[in-house]
């Protein structure tokens, strides 16, 4: 399966911003998507990329569409002196999970941090989503209870950039 999972390109832009779309109405926040083809394109294919896709092709249709999608970029770990990948989202179409898809693409990532030496492989996962923790934890991942996700948006961020 692994001869399914690629590298993004221009032209994938469009089903990435829909299963980005798809991912926001699972997750329970469809209106939160902010996120512009235009944008997208500029991130992944600009002069100086800090973020990377990876899609695995629906191997059934016949028109190209993608089953899923791995958006990440580095991380870096101080303690290890090393970069890490941080998967911001891993998303399958629901109607294809339980195919090895999700699998392949973690798999895929995890063998990108091997083979540049990359120390980790990190992402964050909904409490409520115990499908995806379930999946998560039969990788052997593991929660970093000690661990709270913090972050500064909209007018938080504005006032602490005066």
């Amino acid at each position: 399966m692994s001869t399914l999972i690629r590298e993004a390109t221009p032209e994938d832009i469009p089903q990435i911003l829909e299963l980005i779309r798809l991912l926001a109405e699972y997750e329970r926040e469809p209106d939160a998507v902010e996120a512009t083809e235009e944008g997208l394109r500029k991130l992944f294919f600009g002069e100086n990329p800090a973020t990377f896709a990876h899609v695995i092709d629906d191997p059934e249709a016949e028109s190209g569409r993608l089953a899923g999608m791995a958006i990440w970029f580095l991380n870096f770990s101080t303690w290890t002196g090393r970069h890490g990948i941080w998967l911001e989202d891993l998303y399958v179409r629901e109607e294809l999970r339980g195919r090895g898809y999700g699998l392949a693409l973690m798999r895929h990532l995890a063998k990108i941090c091997v083979e540049r030496g990359y120390g980790r492989l990190e992402w964050t996962a909904l409490d409520w989503n115990a499908p995806a923790l379930g999946f998560y934890h039969s990788l052997g991942a593991v929660r970093m209870e000690e661990w709270t996700t913090l972050r500064l948006a909209g007018q938080a961020l504005e006032d602490q950039a005066k």
